[in-house]
């Protein structure tokens, strides 16, 4: 078991009032997850995503195909 904790980071451009989520990527390789919170919120919840699930996320997003059916 490992003992790895999240290392948290927000996007360069979360400069606009805070309204972001911020993700640790760190696990990706020794938890295969992604954990995702809000910014605002330091103790709030975590959603734990799939790395493969958060890249086609970011990828559909970068893409303009999110949400395209």
């Amino acid at each position: 078991m490992t003992t790895d904790s999240p290392r948290w980071f927000t996007s360069s451009y979360s400069n606009n009032g805070g309204d972001c989520v911020k993700v640790a990527a760190n696990l990706v390789a020794s938890r295969g997850v992604v954990p995702v919170s809000d910014s605002k919120s330091v103790d709030g919840p975590v959603l734990i995503v799939p790395a493969a699930a958060f890249s086609a996320f970011v990828s559909a997003v970068r893409t303009g195909t999110f949400g395209v059916v």
